[in-house]
Formats: structure tokens, sequence, C-alpha cells
């Protein structure tokens, strides 16, 4: 466990990204002067766009800031392109960002996103504004036709989002595709438990990515890892109600699948469907190896430890493959509290495609129902426990 955990800790740290605020004289572009009427029913996406490619544009040494000051701005879909001139450049939301509220109101634009910054590096995002996806309006359709996120990072290198609000996407909160060197800190993501698909934080095909201090209660998972994801630290996250923090799902239509390096402590969890959760299609292939998910407290989690190797359209309902993603090199440490269900640690691992270098030590989960008792179930899972592991491992050596 040792060796195993200083390995990958050192490899995060040596990906360690900064984003300097340091510059002297900043060159401040407010979006009210250049038009934006800030009045929550207008559209303010020309203004917004306007003063975007003005700072953008700006020289290396001045350290551009766009301003969105403490009024109510509606937008439209926008996307804040780069590269942009300037080494640096920041982005101030002082006040409430909402996006167009009714589902008619999306009719000719686009769905795929309403709020992306693509190809930019050096990018600041901080508040302590509010972005608010109005999302209430798509929760009852179904699925396909939402606006698939509120906030995404496209392609970007060596940027930061902090203290910001977000409330009730439509679906994911903020998405990190295809991006090196994100910092994400002091944020709150709400929406409701029943609303579909609201992940708080998604990511995709990036890497050196930390994420702290986090607060996020949503329909969806917290906090989700897809594909060709590494170095990635996650700490100090409260979770609470949603799915927990997931791993997947990875290698549906039997992709390639490369997640490796994720560390994940501090985590308190209340009333989620999931703890610490990794889950495979059947059908996938390649690998997720070198996961530390370590300090969880549960209270009342429906799943505190669960591997999935046989995730599945419908439960239960899949033929059996004899393919499947390789899970290894995974470490439970520490976790502590209360399950709602009676098996509290699932390790559901593929008969073809064994979890191998699985670890459970200091594991300390009990029922959340009086006089109820836990316990652990395995298929395929090979590895070795440490310490007090409450309820007592399934593991094979």
């Amino acid at each position: 466990m040792g060796v195993f955990r200083i390995v990958l800790i050192l490899g995060l740290v040596s990906a360690t990204i900064s984003c300097s605020n340091a510059h002297k004289n900043p060159k401040s572009f407010n979006v009210l002067d250049y038009g934006a009427v800030s009045d929550g029913i207008t559209d303010d996406s020309e203004a917004f766009l306007e003063a975007w490619n003005e700072a953008c544009s700006s020289t290396g040494s001045e350290n551009p800031t766009l301003v969105i000051p403490n009024q109510n701005f509606l937008l439209k879909p926008v996307v804040f392109s780069g590269p942009c001139q300037a080494n640096n450049i920041s982005l101030q939301i002082l006040g409430s960002i909402l996006a167009p509220a009714s589902p008619k109101a999306w009719e000719g634009l686009n769905p795929g996103q309403w709020l992306a910054f693509q190809a930019i590096t050096g990018l600041n995002i901080a508040g302590p504004g509010q972005i608010d996806g109005q999302g209430s309006g798509w929760w009852d359709q179904s699925c396909r036709d939402h606006p698939t996120l509120a906030v995404k990072f496209l392609s970007c290198k060596n940027c930061s989002l902090s203290n910001i609000h977000f409330i009730n996407s439509s679906q994911a909160h903020v998405s990190i595709r295809n991006c090196d060197g994100i910092n994400i800190n002091n944020l709150t993501i709400e929406a409701p438990g029943n609303s579909p698909n609201t992940d708080g934080i998604h990511i995709h095909a990036s890497q050196n990515l930390i994420i702290n201090n986090i607060d996020i209660g949503t329909g969806d998972d917290c906090i989700s890892i897809g594909d060709h994801t590494s170095n990635i630290q996650i700490s100090q996250i409260r979770c609470g109600p949603g799915h927990g923090i997931s791993i997947g799902s990875l290698g549906k239509g039997g992709s390639f699948v490369q997640v490796e390096s994720i560390y994940v402590s501090r985590v308190y969890l209340n009333g989620t469907s999931n703890g610490a959760r990794i889950k495979t299609w059947q059908v996938g292939k390649g690998y997720v190896r070198g996961v530390i998910f370590e300090q969880f407290y549960l209270d009342s989690v429906k799943n505190p430890i669960i591997i999935d190797q046989n995730y599945c359209n419908i439960r239960g309902a899949c033929k059996e493959q004899h393919t499947g993603v390789k899970i290894s090199n995974v470490a439970f440490s520490d976790f502590k509290g209360t399950s709602s269900s009676d098996v509290a640690i699932n390790l559901n691992c593929s008969r073809a495609v064994a979890c191998t270098g699985i670890l459970l030590t200091t594991i300390q989960l009990k029922s959340a129902k009086l006089e109820h008792n836990v316990t652990s179930s395995c298929t395929n899972a090979h590895g070795y426990s440490l310490g007090v592991v409450e309820p007592g491992s399934c593991l094979q050596n």
C-alpha cells in the first residue's frame, strides 16, 4: 500500500499546475460597455462575445479581465474561443448568468452546449457569481433532447475555475474534455435529487486535473470520470444527493478504455446511491489502473464500495461476454459510515477479465438500519485486505 500510494501521489504532484493571476495593471473589459442590457430577459450573448474578442486580442503582458458585474445576464449558447494573445486571461463573474428557461427558447440553437470555452490557455474564471442553467423545464422530457451541459472546457490548458455557484443545469453542470492542467476549487453545485443526468463535474479525455473543496448535490454523479483520463486528484468533496464518485461508465460499444492514476480523498457522502464506484460495459476493452479511494465518510449510502464490470442498459438482462475492461491496482482505504443496503462491498467483476490487485484496508461499514448486518459480495475479484475490514473481505488471493 505504501509504495503504491507514494508512486501515484508523486505522479500527481508532478502534474500540479499553476494558473497565475499576478500580472500588474490588468486591462478590464466590462460587458456593460459593449451593450449588455443586464435585465435577465434580453439576450446579452453578442455583448459578451464582443467583450471577449477584444479581451482575447489584448497583448500578452496586459492580463486582460472580462468583467460580468453584479447584475443578471441572459445568454443563449456562446462559444468563447481561443487561442488568445494574452498569456493569461481572466473572467470575473460577480453577477448571475442565466440560460433560456423554456425549451422552446432553444429552438434553432445548438443543444450540445450552453457556455463553452474552447482552445484557451491560461484562462482563470472566478466568482463569487452564479451560473443558472434554469433546467427544470427539461427534466420531464427525453434526455436526448436536453442541452447537454452548462459549462464546457474544450481543448483548454492551464486554466482554473473557482468560487462559482452552479444551479439547475439541464444536464451536467461542468464538463472537462480534451484538457490538460485544470484547477477547480471552491464550487457549489446544486440541483434537485430527482433531476435526471445533472452530473456535477464530468471529466473526459483529460489529464493533470486538481479538484478541491466542492459541495455537490444533484440528480446524478457528483463527479464522473470518463475515458482517456489520467493524473486526476480530487479531494474535500461533499456529495449528496446524487450518485457518488464514479469512474465510468466505460467501454460502451466495445471502445478501448485508458484510465489511470486517479486519486480521490476526503469525501463525505450523505444519502447517495453510490460511494466510490467503477463501472464498465461488458463489451469494453482496455484498462483502469492505479486508482486510490481513501478517507471516505458515508452516511446511509446505498453502495458504499462498488465495482461493476457488467454494466448494462437493463440490469441483469445482458448476455455475458468474453471481453471486458481490465481493472487492476485499485485501493479502497479508510472508509467509515453506514450503508442503506445489505451489501456494503460489491465487487462484481467479469468472469472473463478478472479484477486484480484490489486492496481493502481499514473499512468500517455498518448498516444504516437498526438490527441489520451488512455483507460483502465478490465475483472474480482478486487482491488482499489489511487491518480491520468490516464487513469481512471476500477477495480471492
